[in-house]
């Protein structure tokens, strides 16, 4: 079974609440996302490897650690999981990006893709998939399952906000995906929507309705 990592740090929930409030415009939303994005990425990039290194400091000769040169891919869901990329590259700025677009069919509820480019290398990379919200679970699974179809075995998902049923079916469908997330929500409701959510995130961080 996956494991589920629910953040609790005050910045955090602090920012996951102003980007609730419908009084938030889109461009704090989007500063919002980036830096609650950037604060996440702390926490699921907790245990790289490290090696040790010598160098040199202006005292002296010392040996100290740095990360052993794992390989990182931020894979974004389009279009709402652009707006936690640049969080996410200021931190590991060398980190490849690929994108999944997926669209929800409005009658079916089921994800359909329509784009997919990813690094070459994807199987030799630790992947960390980004998307918002995790709501029904259905484009997160799907976008992981295409990862897993070109090669990549070492995937985690980040998402800002979540539902119960969302979190279910990624833990059924891909039990061997850590998923990283800023706040678990009450439920889904009847149009699937988070409750209480923030309403639809892309809207929100690019200004459309």
């Amino acid at each position: 079974m996956s494991t589920l990592h629910v953040m609790d740090h005050p910045l955090i929930i602090h920012k996951l609440s102003l980007i609730r409030d419908t009084k938030t415009g889109s461009k704090e939303f989007r500063e919002l996302v980036k830096e609650i994005a950037m604060l996440m990425c702390y926490e699921a990039t907790r245990e790289l490897p490290m090696k040790e290194v010598e160098i040199e400091t202006p005292i002296c000769t010392t040996k100290t650690k740095v990360i052993a040169g794992k390989r990182l891919a931020l894979i974004p869901i389009l279009r709402a999981g652009l707006g936690m990329v640049d969080g996410m590259l200021s931190l590991i700025p060398s980190a490849r990006v690929g994108h999944i677009g997926l669209y929800r069919d409005p009658e079916t509820f089921k994800p359909v893709e329509y784009y997919c480019k990813l690094p070459k290398d994807i199987e030799k990379r630790e992947v960390i998939v980004l998307d918002p919200m995790l709501a029904t679970g259905g484009s997160a699974s799907a976008a992981i399952s295409f990862l897993k179809e070109r090669g990549a075995v070492n995937i985690k998902l980040m998402c800002l906000i979540g539902a119960p049923e969302g979190i279910e079916v990624l833990q059924k469908e891909h039990p061997d995906v850590d998923i990283y997330i800023g706040a678990v929500d009450e439920k889904l409701n009847d149009h699937k929507y988070i409750v209480p959510g923030l309403g639809d995130a892309g809207d929100r961080i690019f200004g459309t309705k």
